[in-house]
């Protein structure tokens, strides 16, 4: 009904310009010599070489910048990072030097103030860092993800002058580490539910914190713990407070522990632990001032979502290699195995999931660099990102059949790695509900915020 109702309106406004093109093409047939007024169509013909590594030009679409960037951190993931990788996660260890080597190489705060010793990177030049160096190893990207989106990107954000000049240098070289608190044990997706408190001390102009988190990336080695409480002085907001580790413990040994999470199965290179905060005291200026509710904790996740969005491909694209080499030299039948119809088709799938990938995290990369983006895009992305590594990690292990899950093939470490990394800062099926929101107009949780 729609489409007839506008046609009047349509054929109104096209019938001239059809008449105009009309009127000179009638008089043409008149003069045989008068030369066609339209050009006669010329087939578009395709000269670019395709590049699997890069199937959809994403390179080109990259300043110079952007480039040597990507370059400097994949050039130290692959010659650093990678020798080391399959000793630290049988041992599960975590060398705390590998921060500081991030940091002396600036790629830690890339998208801070580079008063404050970031880069003003931008957006898409992080997401390259995070592709970089999870093509090693989700666990090194988690670390240098909280450091960067979780810690530098709120002190940033929303911390007073003095908070950014006592921390944000010292971060970005790796000199201290930092840790970001808002899971707690009872509370994952929804951190609505909130039961860490923070109590104003009128008296003493100190805050005092009770609670626990859990499943903190950096905790057992964090120089500054970035964690979120309600405050009881601000009608149970939540607030975010940075507490300083070496201060608290020379004042209250015992108040603030961070144990590690033993016995992972998942980004064992990476340290992960818990934090236990009882009666911990910290001065009125460790509150981030400009943070309040949950919108500040969620600004945060958001930037690191679009992070791991360019990461998880990064091991993708790092399974998808092993999986083409393997096959190629591997004979079956007579015949490489990459000659097998299935296993093309898989290589195919792969390849097409990880263009289509880079380039949906590099507009919404592009969107952010606008200040133009919605968390429902982060969303998106960083779902799909997830979903579709994780998939194709165990496509390429299956190519490599039983010697697919020994750890010199890298794979079975990456698939590992991509359950966990599908699972946090929002799970897979959360972020489908925040998408079915905004799709439907419906929440389909009942209370909180969902990890949004």
């Amino acid at each position: 009904m729609s489409s007839l109702a506008t046609r009047p309106r349509l054929t109104s406004l096209v019938a001239p310009r059809l008449a105009s093109i009309a009127a000179p093409r009638r008089r043409s047939t008149l003069a045989a010599d008068s030369p066609p007024l339209l050009p006669s169509p010329r087939p578009s013909l395709a000269t670019a070489t395709f590049d699997w590594k890069d199937p959809l030009s994403l390179s080109a679409s990259l300043t110079e910048d952007e480039l040597l960037i990507y370059s400097t951190a994949r050039s130290f993931a692959q010659s650093e990072l990678l020798p080391g990788i399959v000793a630290a996660t049988r041992a599960a260890t975590f060398d705390r030097g590998i921060m500081r080597a991030f940091g002396g190489l600036g790629l830690l705060g890339l998208t801070c103030p580079a008063a404050y010793g970031g880069a003003d990177a931008g957006y898409v030049a992080y997401g390259l860092t995070a592709r970089a160096v999870e093509q090693v190893d989700s666990g090194y990207r988690s670390a240098m993800s909280v450091q960067s989106s979780l810690v530098m990107h709120p002190i940033a954000l929303f911390g007073s002058e003095e908070q950014k000049e006592t921390w944000l240098p010292r971060l970005a070289s790796g000199e201290k580490v930092g840790c970001f608190g808002l899971t707690e044990p009872d509370h994952g997706s929804d951190p609505s539910g909130m039961r860490t408190k923070a109590r104003w001390d009128g008296e003493a102009r100190e805050w005092v914190l009770d609670g626990s988190k859990t499943w903190i990336t950096n905790s057992p080695i964090a120089d500054v713990l970035l964690v979120w409480a309600r405050a009881d002085a601000d009608k149970g907001a939540v607030r975010g407070f940075l507490i300083d580790r070496a201060a608290v413990d020379r004042v209250q040994p015992g108040a603030l522990s961070t144990p590690e999470i033993e016995g992972k199965l998942s980004l064992r290179a990476s340290i992960t632990g818990s934090i236990s905060l009882d009666g911990v005291r910290v001065p009125e200026a460790s509150m981030l001032p400009l943070a309040r509710g949950l919108g500040g904790p969620f600004a945060c996740l958001n930037s690191a979502r679009y992070g791991i969005s360019w990461g998880a491909l990064g091991a993708a694209e790092a399974c998808v290699g092993v999986a083409l080499d393997y096959t190629l030299g591997r004979k079956q039948f007579g015949a490489p195995l990459a000659s097998q119809q299935l296993i093309q088709k898989k290589l195919a799938d792969a390849v097409t999931e990880i263009g289509l990938g880079f380039q949906a995290s590099l507009a919404v990369g592009r969107n952010k660099e606008r200040h133009d983006f919605s968390a429902e895009q982060i969303s998106l992305v960083k779902r799909n990102s997830c979903g579709k590594a994780l998939d194709i990690a165990r496509m390429c292990r299956d190519m490599l059949g039983g010697n697919g899950i020994q750890d010199e093939y890298h794979i079975m470490r990456h698939a590992t790695n991509l359950e966990t990394v599908n699972t946090y800062e929002g799970t897979h099926d959360i972020h489908a509900l925040i998408l079915g929101k905004a799709i439907t107009g419906i929440p389909a949780f009942k209370s909180g915020f969902a990890f949004m």
